[in-house]
């Protein structure tokens, strides 16, 4: 019964990912952390390696739709390989302080929550002129991909919660041309990040195997309907999503269960 709740978490995180950028992180890493308590670190693990399949899954559908910039997806995501590799490093020091952790991610998804969702709800943020290239410098895109990959490495998370609004509130991206390029990015991201997790022992590979399967199934599903909605209602389903998550983390930090 367990695995199969696994699978359904999976991918219900699979269709989510797919439509949002972000690979399903956001769905799986609160369930198994919270739903089933796995310990913080066995948690970021566990996601970071199932989140491969949806990421690997959803970065094929969004190529054939056209909704990636692959120029843009190889220099972020070959920096970011070299940032998740310095932050599985520093995860490896750190992997024992779980209300830390916590703590970390609940912040992490505050911030790009209330901007999400203020401009989702306004109808307000960039313009974004292009339409089918990310602007921005190599030397931009590769500090982007960096910064992002140490993260990753940290707070196992894929990448995909902080690529979609990077590329669309600095680099002036469209929603789905960001959306797609995130999943096409952190593919190499999530995989490194993966096996350096496995190694460090913090990974339960048979639920991420389940988990993996499950979103990488809804992954194709939530590609598709990437085309079925308007940017600003991607806004705000992005934001609502990460103000729940952010707030399941602060609190747990304080003993405040919700």
């Amino acid at each position: 019964m367990t695995y199969l709740i696994y699978l359904i978490t999976g991918l219900l995180a699979g269709i989510i990912g797919g439509l949002l950028g972000t690979g399903g992180c956001a769905l799986m890493m609160p369930v198994i952390r919270f739903g089933f308590h796995f310990n913080p670190a066995i948690a970021v693990g566990t996601t970071l390696t199932a989140v491969v399949f949806t990421a690997a899954s959803g970065a094929y559908q969004h190529i054939k739709m056209g909704n990636v910039d692959k120029k843009t997806s190889w220099i972020v995501g070959i920096s970011g390989v070299l940032g998740v590799i310095i932050g599985s490093i520093v995860f490896g020091y750190i992997k024992n302080y779980g209300d830390l952790l916590d703590l970390i991610l609940g912040f992490v998804f505050l911030v790009v929550s209330f901007r999400m969702m203020y401009e989702g709800l306004l109808g307000r943020g960039p313009k974004n002129p292009a339409e089918n290239q990310i602007p921005g410098t190599k030397t931009t895109k590769s500090i982007l991909g960096f910064s992002i990959g140490f993260l990753t490495g940290i707070i196992g998370l894929g990448g995909g919660y902080a690529l979609v609004p990077s590329f669309i509130y600095f680099l002036s991206a469209p929603v789905k041309l960001a959306i797609g390029t995130s999943m096409a990015s952190f593919v190499w991201i999530a995989l490194v990040g993966a096996m350096f997790k496995i190694y460090q022992g913090v990974v339960n590979i048979p639920a991420a195997l389940t988990l993996g399967i499950g979103a990488l199934i809804g992954a194709i599903y939530g590609a598709k309907l990437t085309a079925k909605f308007k940017p600003n209602a991607l806004k705000v389903l992005f934001g609502l999503l990460f103000l729940y998550v952010s707030l399941k983390y602060i609190l747990i930090y304080f003993g405040i269960a919700i």
